[in-house]
């Protein structure tokens, strides 16, 4: 019965707090305008 109600805590706490920052939004910021480099780039020619 007790492992039921941590459960239930548990599960209460993680739901409040995905309401929470879910209420509060996204940040604001912008994204850059050049890409990102996944691999080493080439030799230049």
């Amino acid at each position: 019965m007790r492992a039921l109600i941590a459960a239930a805590i548990g599960l209460a706490v993680a739901l409040a707090l995905v309401l929470t920052i879910s209420a509060i939004g996204a940040p604001s910021g912008h994204t850059s305008p050049k890409p990102l480099l996944t691999t080493v780039p080439g030799p230049t020619k």
